[in-house]
């Protein structure tokens, strides 16, 4: 229970990141609105990221793993209409933006990970 809560709140802080530094992303709200949006692109991330990797594997290997960089972006991009849906007050403006966000939400995340550590690391 720990560890999903830490990997929620450092997508939230990620996409926290990405609206500061990418013109073109937005939202409506407070940090609830951050956290429902990063609820959302996670359970995208859990479930529909896997199968997408898998239909899309030859052209990721064609790319060297360059396409992955679109997946990113077209999941995040969905995750901001599904939760627009809901009521989460998230907008991305095109596929442009939704690149770039999608770039700074993997780097920030990494970067955080790395920082905060595995707690599979300390168990061992």
């Amino acid at each position: 229970m720990r560890r999903f809560l830490l990997r929620w709140l450092i997508t939230a802080l990620a996409l926290y990141a990405a609206v500061m530094l990418v013109p073109g992303i937005a939202y409506d709200g407070d940090w609830t609105t951050l956290a429902a949006m990063a609820l959302v692109f996670g359970l995208i991330n859990a479930f529909v990221r896997p199968i997408l990797t898998l239909l899309s594997c030859p052209l990721i290997l064609l790319t060297l793993g360059l396409f992955t960089l679109v997946l990113n972006a077209a999941l995040l991009l969905w995750a901001s209409r599904v939760a627009d849906f809901f009521g989460v007050r998230f907008y991305i403006a095109g596929f442009g933006p939704a690149f770039w966000g999608a770039l700074v939400v993997s780097v920030v995340s990494l970067f955080l990970n790395v920082l905060i550590g595995d707690d599979r690391e300390r168990r061992e």
